[in-house]
């Protein structure tokens, strides 16, 4: 489980920023915190807060370091590949475009007996990787014990690999370079506690669904196992009848080879039953609802994450779906029973309806805000205190009071003028 995410100069975001999924002290729906290796941990955020006010950067920090993580041992030897994946540095100062980036997480695996904490971080600027740390923590320990440590600073060059093993630091120490992570080659050379920590990162799930381009992409996805076997079939016409009982089944055709295209192709039909009689009105799976389109790509990613126990991060998860399908989305990551492996959803959006003291954790509510310089801000309705100190009750209306502009976070509005006939 994620514990905490941590980072800073990335995009608009100059200062460091925290998302803490460790459960504060408050009594609302305590039955829903997971207590493990010692610490009381959310199985949800939900980040909200005007357009353009950093909520994307949230969910693209995170993404770049998982990708970093996974591909950075193929940056090596291609200076032009590391170029064009480095992260983007907060550039409205005159300085912090020429500063590091740093990225850091606190997590624990899923199904680990022994319940260690791990934590992992780098720091990257336009040459290549500054600084890296891989500390871990039994259960029952006070202090972290270091696995490797590495600092390539200006004037400075450290390396300490004392925590792998002695075949794995000859390894690494003769394959490594500036602009590629200990993490990722040692996964790549089969060290151990890389490849766990590499694995972790590898398992969670990332969708962006404000992005047209990845919706039609992800829109062309079917499960894994879905074109051979009726059975996962069946499965997706169960979880479709969560919300949209009007789809009975689902045919499958292969097409004929077509030069112009890779692979093999098939046409998906969804089947309907007609109204005023037996028979099927079979409709291309093409043809559904965007919102219908959305679900079924959701459904490969929300079945992996479900049965890893892993993190999936959402980009404007309320984009074309109904607010009570949103909110049985998030009840399906918030139910224990469902939710054996204790994954975890974070995810933006505007849907203020789920913002409701009946469905969320004052902890488990995010806001970004934007101030006149262009520096986001992260920060929990957990945090925020009245005049005299005092935090938000759990039993106000979080809706009307954010919408109020009580908890900041939304948009500065004025009379659009320029659109008034001359």
């Amino acid at each position: 489980m994620l514990v905490q995410f941590r980072f800073k100069n990335f995009k608009s975001f100059r200062d460091e920023a925290v998302l803490d999924l460790s459960a504060a002290k408050m009594t609302e729906f305590s039955e829903r915190v997971v207590s493990i290796g010692g610490e009381r941990l959310l199985r949800t955020a939900a980040i909200y807060g005007a357009n353009a006010s950093g909520k994307s950067n949230v969910y693209e920090a995170l993404l770049y370091m998982s990708v970093y993580v996974m591909d950075s041992f193929n940056y090596g030897d291609e200076r032009e590949r590391f170029v064009q994946y480095r992260p983007i540095p907060f550039l409205f100062d005159s300085t912090s475009a020429d500063e590091e980036s740093l990225f850091e997480v606190y997590f624990m695996l899923p199904e680990d007996s022994r319940e260690k904490m791990y934590h992992y971080g780098f720091c990257v600027n336009h040459d290549g990787v500054t600084e890296e740390w891989l500390n871990t923590k039994a259960k029952t320990a006070r202090k972290y014990n270091p696995v490797f440590y590495r600092n390539e600073k200006e004037g400075e060059k450290d390396l300490d690999l004392s925590g792998l093993t002695k075949s794995g630091r000859e390894n690494v120490r003769a394959a490594l370079d500036s602009r590629t992570l200990i993490v990722s080659l040692g996964a790549k050379l089969k060290v151990e506690v890389c490849k766990m920590v590499r694995d972790w990162f590898l398992v969670n799930e990332f969708s962006n669904f404000g992005n047209p381009r990845v919706n039609a992409r992800l829109s062309q996805r079917v499960p894994n196992g879905f074109i051979e076997d009726k059975a996962v079939q069946q499965r997706v016409v169960a979880y479709f009848a969560s919300f949209d009982s009007s789809i009975k089944d689902f045919r499958v055709e292969k097409l004929p080879p077509d030069e112009t295209v890779q692979g093999e192709r098939y046409r998906i039909d969804a089947l309907h039953k007609k109204f005023d009689c037996d028979d099927i009105a079979a409709i291309p799976l093409g043809w559904e609802s965007a919102g219908t389109l959305k679900m079924f790509a959701l459904y490969p990613e929300l079945q992996s994450v479900l049965a890893h126990g892993s993190v999936f991060v959402i980009d404007e998860l309320n984009a074309r779906l109904h607010p009570l399908l949103v909110r049985n989305f998030l009840l399906l990551f918030l139910n224990p029973k469902i939710n054996v492996h204790n994954a975890q959803l974070i995810f933006t959006t505007h849907d203020t309806w789920q913002l409701s003291n009946r469905l969320l954790r004052r902890d488990e509510i995010w806001f970004t805000e934007k101030d006149a310089r262009g520096v986001s801000t992260l920060y929990s309705l957990a945090d925020i205190a009245d005049e005299d100190g005092a935090r938000i009750r759990k039993d106000v209306s979080y809706e009307k009071n954010y919408l109020l502009g009580k908890y900041g976070a939304i948009p500065a509005l004025r009379d659009m003028n320029v659109l008034e006939e001359v």
